[in-house]
């Protein structure tokens, strides 16, 4: 039986490619994380770069908030529930309200 999830061939040179194309995904979100915990950057203007960044724009907001001063993981985890914004949310998938409540919880 053939599996439904197989991925297509791809050769040495476009799985390296695809490598590096990740690497750089994840170096990027871990440099706004860290913007943001240290406060040079504020969650509007993730919210601004997620506009006309794809990589931004699916980060998931959950380690966002986690990496926002003075808000832990429990803290963000409790935010987003009392925000009813789901664990595995992408900021592309957030709502007008969702954004405008995060917001504000940081105004």
């Amino acid at each position: 039986m053939a599996s439904i999830n197989k991925l297509p061939p791809m050769s040495d040179e476009q799985r390296a490619e695809a490598l590096a194309k990740a690497a750089a995904a994840r170096r990027q979100r871990a440099e706004i994380k860290a913007l943001l915990k240290t406060g040079s950057l504020t969650l509007d203007e993730v919210f601004e770069r997620a506009e006309t960044d794809d990589i931004v724009a699916g980060t998931k907001v959950y380690p966002l908030l986690a990496s926002m001063p003075r808000m832990g993981k429990v803290k963000a985890m409790r935010l987003m529930e009392e925000l009813q914004i789901a664990e595995n949310r992408k900021i592309r998938g957030l709502g007008s309200r969702q954004r405008v409540n995060l917001l504000n919880e940081f105004a």
